[in-house]
């Protein structure tokens, strides 16, 4: 369905084009979603930072996300949670060490600066795919309560019943595709690299002002 996320990253710019010119902020969900969120706020003259979220892995599964954590530490817990043997101790001990991946990162990814304010912007929150759409409800529960003047989620693919849980955080959500054969995100991308810690830190670190060189001739 996308060649790789870069091309997904493109798609997604096109649909959110009526936000050009808005100065919208882009934020990403490490780590897939970084190098997208760079893409689309280039495309839309806006600016890109990361909304720092975990998954609670279910017990025994850890691709299944039974639930996420925010920055703050807010926690959303799907329904069928204590389906897969995560009861409440599980539950604890699994937010502490997602909490503790979550303070790395920052200190990681924006050692020189705070997350960049999101009150009274339109604000995008991108990942390079949804599945249980527990890391993005998370991502816009936390940034709900910051004030921005428009909360989006955008997508490049989700189930549909994913897309209608998120859409209840969101004052809009762009989604490209929602296939009903839906087993995991990287089946609709040809290539989906993992995307590593080195390369969302060379994408966070601030672009050094340009300055201007005087050059003296040499015979003056």
């Amino acid at each position: 369905m996308f060649s790789d996320r870069n091309e997904a990253a493109n798609m997604l710019a096109e649909k959110l084009s009526n936000y050009k010119g808005k100065n919208p902020l882009v934020l990403a969900i490490p780590r897939g979603a970084v190098p997208m969120a760079k893409v689309i706020a280039d495309k839309l003259g806006g600016t890109y930072d990361v909304v720092l979220v975990r998954k609670l892995r279910a017990p025994y599964q850890p691709e299944l996300a039974i639930g996420s954590v925010d920055e703050s530490g807010w926690t959303y817990i799907a329904d069928y949670a204590a389906s897969t043997g995560a009861d409440s101790q599980y539950i604890n001990a699994e937010k502490r060490a997602q909490m503790d991946t979550i303070n790395k990162r920052r200190a990681q990814y924006t050692p020189i600066r705070p997350p960049i304010d999101p009150a009274g912007r339109v604000v995008i929150v991108i990942d390079d795919g949804l599945a249980t759409g527990a890391t993005m409800i998370s991502a816009l529960h936390g940034l709900h309560s910051r004030n921005p003047a428009r909360l989006i989620c955008a997508v490049p693919v989700s189930p549909p019943d994913t897309l209608n849980k998120v859409a209840e955080f969101a004052d809009e959500v762009v989604c490209l595709e929602a296939p009903r054969d839906f087993q995991a995100v990287g089946q609709f991308y040809a290539h989906f690299p993992q995307v590593e810690d080195e390369e969302v830190i060379e994408i966070l670190q601030p672009t050094p002002p340009v300055t201007q060189r005087t050059i003296q001739h040499p015979y003056l």
